[in-house]
């Protein structure tokens, strides 16, 4: 579809426009319907214009969603960014948590959703009954295409190199520990390097792939070692540790609780590796939205209490276990960027 000079777009292509735009970033037709507040028949009926006046199927169904074709495709990578001017010239994303109906899709970790949706749900209880929240898995690999493609409103991950497209903002740097069973071989504050190397390894990684920063640092000293396990949520760690002679490197809020209770063992890792930037990241065609600026402030200021709570309970445990470790200036500068 395109308006050729000298031609006036009639409102009812425009309309077809607004639904056509709202189908295609929520891939549902009753999505879509939420979005704009109309009736699932009225945005179905609307698609039938599409069909028409385009001269396409535009969308053909995909067992319970539906997919967009070539066409639409092409079509939208033509009209959503002026679709998003016009909004917001006309409405510059007013939002009220406490009358707002709307749903926000955020890519996390098991680990962000563990610590973090417990407390954001008692806020939209008391503030934003309207407000549904929908945990999207976080891979890493695909943070910048979730965003173009607008599958998800905000990442919560690592804020590597990103285009400038994407905008991002820091939350905080996890501190990592190496966990391994009580009763361990390697369970000590001295660990070496040598045995770190020589140990079987878990690993947790979200992209799938079994090499990580930590390998890349033992290589640094002419060292590998043996991943002989991966899983993909933190959640899986403290079981496996506690059932195996497995060592793991991992962020210390995904084993606060079982260093508490003392059903696992930990100490620093022998590496030293740079720590990397935990952040937002979100696209800059929602950089006026103001329902996703309300949300990245409460996410921001839960993550960072219960990080820096969690952080201080397992530190505390681990330099009452090994006194030693507390008094190595390593404890405190130490910091591994990623599990994997």
């Amino acid at each position: 579809m395109r308006i050729k000079k000298g031609e006036t777009m009639r409102p009812q292509d425009l309309n077809l426009l607004m639904v056509f735009d709202a189908v295609m970033t929520e891939k549902s037709i009753t999505r879509a319907a939420d979005r704009l507040a109309m009736t699932q028949p009225a945005v179905s009926n609307a698609v039938s214009r599409m069909r028409v006046a385009w001269k396409d199927e535009v969308f053909v169904k995909d067992g319970r969603n539906i997919q967009p074709t070539l066409f639409a495709q092409n079509l939208w990578g033509q009209i959503k960014e002026p679709l998003i001017s016009l909004s917001d010239a006309v409405d510059p994303k007013s939002f009220d948590p406490a009358t707002a109906r709307r749903t926000f899709r955020v890519a996390i970790t098991d680990i962000v959703a563990h610590i973090a949706w417990p407390s954001l749900r008692c806020i939209i209880e008391s503030e934003a009954p309207g407000i549904d929240i929908h945990a999207i898995p976080y891979t890493i690999v695909n943070t910048e295409q979730v965003l173009e493609d607008a599958e998800v409103d905000l990442v919560i991950g690592a804020s590597g190199a990103i285009s400038s497209v994407f905008r991002s903002e820091f939350i905080f740097s996890p501190t990592y520990f190496c966990v391994m069973r009580k009763n361990h071989p390697l369970a000590k504050q001295d660990l070496s390097l040598e045995e770190f190397a020589a140990a079987d390894h878990l690993l947790v990684s979200l992209s799938g792939d079994t090499t990580g920063y930590t390998d890349q640092v033992l290589m640094q000293h002419g060292l590998t070692r043996r991943i002989a396990v991966t899983v993909n949520h933190f959640s899986a760690v403290t079981k496996l540790i506690q059932t195996s002679n497995l060592i793991s490197v991992v962020p210390s809020v995904a084993v606060t609780e079982a260093i508490i209770e003392d059903t696992i063992a930990a100490t620093m890792p022998p590496v030293d590796v740079a720590p990397q930037q935990v952040s937002f990241l979100w696209h800059k065609r929602q950089d006026r939205d103001k329902g996703l600026a309300w949300l990245r402030n409460h996410l921001k200021r839960i993550l960072i209490d219960k990080v820096e709570t969690e952080t201080k309970k397992a530190k505390l445990k681990l330099c009452a276990n090994n006194p030693e470790i507390c008094r190595d200036s390593r404890a405190e500068s130490l910091h591994v960027s990623k599990a994997d």
